[in-house]
């Protein structure tokens, strides 16, 4: 179906990918938990793999 000329929700350009993932709100919510996760892990690993070795009495 194609929209009148006069109709101006009508756009020839596609709607950009930024705009798509700010728009949908749960694709929003994941991508900020998997971010997340992924950051805090990675800061844990570090943290664990660049502690000195204890001493033990």
């Amino acid at each position: 179906m194609v929209a009148p000329p006069d109709d101006p929700t009508a756009s020839a350009e596609p709607i950009p990918l930024g705009q798509r993932v700010f728009d949908n709100v749960f694709l929003l919510l994941g991508l900020g938990l998997v971010v997340m996760l992924i950051a805090f892990t990675g800061w844990g690993m570090w943290e664990i793999l660049s502690m000195p070795q204890a001493t033990l009495p």
